[in-house]
């Protein structure tokens, strides 16, 4: 199974200032290659998300990424996280469809971890955990923190179901992140697997604003 990445990077950090946080200096390396390279091990190909206007600083991060590398720009910006994990999902499922016999099938089927942008310290052995829950024919596997928390910008999912429940929730007028979730056939991982893993909350932080960024900085300028 041909393991995919998708990291979406479309959103406008209005908590970051003026800068976009994508491509923003962490400790020498742009954010998003920080994620990136943490994703490169435990997959094989990466699809990034992102409006029009990021993508050639966000190209110029990428360059001699050991993975190939493709891009699904948002055609309508600004429309939230949602429409961008559907976005980054079709762009997968046309990547896996090319040149395939199985043709559209086999799209609708790939398997992509997706992930934010600001999320730099994502765990590839939890990465590879999720991918293993879909292989059990699961639609969707999703990290469930503290017994509450849906970890769906940190999840794994079957391109196509995935793109049709977020589309499904944008046209009922749900923007809700949670909610395509619900409409899939769904593996939760929970504290206990997690903890099996090693996998602690850190692989879940988000870098939203200036404060949390020159944290996360600190941290990599130390290892």
């Amino acid at each position: 199974m041909t393991r995919y990445a998708a990291v979406v990077a479309g959103g406008r950090s209005t908590r970051f200032g003026d800068r976009d946080k994508a491509v923003a200096d962490l400790a020498g390396t742009p954010m998003i290659r920080r994620v990136a390279d943490r994703l490169a091990d435990a997959t094989d190909r990466l699809v990034v998300n992102c409006r029009a206007d990021q993508r050639a600083a966000i190209e110029e991060a990428m360059v001699g990424y050991p993975n190939p590398v493709r891009y699904a720009e948002d055609p309508d910006p600004d429309e939230g996280p949602m429409a961008g994990i559907r976005t980054a999902l079709r762009g997968v499922e046309r990547w896996a469809g090319d040149g395939d016999g199985d043709g559209d099938a086999a799209g609708a089927d790939a398997a992509a971890f997706v992930v934010a942008c600001d999320m730099p310290f994502v765990d590839p052995a939890l990465v590879g955990a999720l991918f293993d829950r879909l292989e059990e024919g699961y639609d969707a596997a999703v990290p469930r923190v503290d017994g509450e928390w849906f970890q769906t910008t940190h999840a794994a999912y079957r391109a196509g179901p995935m793109a049709d429940a977020c589309d499904a929730a944008l046209a009922r007028g749900d923007r809700k992140i949670i909610a395509p979730l619900f409409d899939l056939e769904y593996a939760v991982l929970d504290d206990d697997a997690l903890a099996d893993l090693g996998v602690d909350d850190r692989s879940f932080e988000n870098l939203n604003t200036r404060e949390e960024f020159e944290a996360a900085a600190e941290t990599f300028a130390s290892r």
